[in-house]
């Protein structure tokens, strides 16, 4: 059974407010969330963790011109693309709770639109197969093999019914150097940009979703405290309001 975590202070401060001037659906129904997947990649090359984030563009309805870290919505064929390593079973299992998803298209799909938003591949070198499921052809003709064994799953939000676009996001972290297949600097494209490596610290200085904002606390935490045993925040809207167990 999952515990229950507090209602109020951070938790009710995870979520954007009705009224923080961002765009707010009223009067229409509320639309179904889509599956979605984020990476958290963290650097601890310097004096302080690092975690890579970039700009959304000002023309998205979702978060326009925020931080974030890298990710998207679930694609079908993510559950079934080659892989060089499957998750570690504790990812697996909390993975599977309250979903009937492929544990696994989670983590492919952070691991794609990571390497579609900043070029960076979350892989080992292997020879890949001559066929591939739609979506994943670049990352074949790099001859590089997504692994899923580096992340850990660390929090699920959904998001408020009062929003244009709503997805149940599942956020993964992973040590950049573990996970990565070498050492390429990160690239702008049409969907990131200005990606960069940041502190913590500096990272609470951007211009941040709160459940991003929320996020990097849950970073902190699990960096300060490796051995902190409890399960990833389920952050979600319920009758009574914002709401979070751990699962």
């Amino acid at each position: 059974m999952p515990d229950t975590a507090p209602k109020t202070g951070l938790i009710g401060s995870a979520y954007d407010k009705e009224n923080d001037g961002d765009v707010v659906e009223t009067g229409k129904r509320s639309p179904r969330p889509k599956d979605a997947a984020t990476l958290i990649l963290v650097r601890r090359d310097a004096s302080h963790p690092r975690v890579l984030m970039g700009k959304r563009s000002g023309g998205h309805v979702f978060m326009p011109d925020k931080y974030v870290f890298p990710g998207g919505r679930v694609d079908p064929e993510d559950g079934r693309a080659t892989s060089y390593c499957e998750f570690r079973p504790e990812v697996e299992a909390k993975l599977r709770l309250q979903t009937r998803r492929k544990p696994r298209a989670f983590g492919l799909t952070a691991i794609r639109e990571t390497f579609e938003e900043t070029g960076l591949l979350v892989a080992r070198e292997a020879e890949m197969p001559d066929t591939y499921v739609k979506g994943w052809k670049r990352f074949h003709a790099l001859d590089a093999a997504p692994h899923l064994s580096p992340l850990t799953f660390i929090g699920r939000a959904i998001t408020p019914p009062y929003r244009p676009r709503r997805f149940d996001a599942r956020f993964f972290m992973a040590e950049a150097e573990e996970a990565l297949i070498d050492e390429r600097p990160p690239v702008d494209g049409a969907e990131l940009s200005d990606l960069q490596w940041v502190t913590l610290k500096d990272a609470l200085d951007l211009d941040l979703p709160n459940v991003t904002r929320f996020m990097l606390g849950e970073i902190e935490e699990r960096l300060e405290k490796p051995d902190l045993q409890r399960g990833p925040p389920f952050l979600r809207w319920t009758r009574s309001g914002h709401t979070s167990d751990r699962l």
